[in-house]
């Protein structure tokens, strides 16, 4: 690394004037990049950027699989939420109806007899 002054003296005279707080030094890179440095560097750098992109995409695509898989489930509780529904009716149905008074009022049979031919 070098570091070289940025302003020129000549003589008594300075060829820039400075004011308060001005840097008076500036980097300058003894390495020098060609034009095919700077294509190698810009295409590793859109490399880089599409690598970033890729996953980013990759990363919300597994959130839709998820997604969907909950939603397989929620479907399939729901049917079987519709089927018990139907199941504790039909047999809230039989109570009622056991329980019912028309149900108090009758009688067991005394007897039965089978007609023979």
């Amino acid at each position: 690394m070098s570091y070289q002054r940025t302003s020129q003296y000549s003589g008594s005279r300075r060829q820039q004037n400075w004011s308060r707080n001005q840097n008076t030094v500036a980097f300058i890179s003894s390495v020098k990049l060609g034009p095919v440095a700077h294509t190698v560097l810009v295409a590793l750098m859109i490399t880089v950027l599409g690598l970033i992109y890729l996953t980013q995409a990759t990363r919300a695509t597994s959130y839709d699989y998820e997604a969907q898989k909950i939603d397989s489930q929620i479907a399939d509780l729901n049917t079987k939420k519709s089927d018990l529904e139907v199941e504790n009716a039909r047999l809230t149905a039989l109570e009622t109806v056991k329980n019912s008074s028309v149900a108090r009022e009758m009688t067991t049979a005394s007897g039965t007899a089978y007609v023979h031919e």
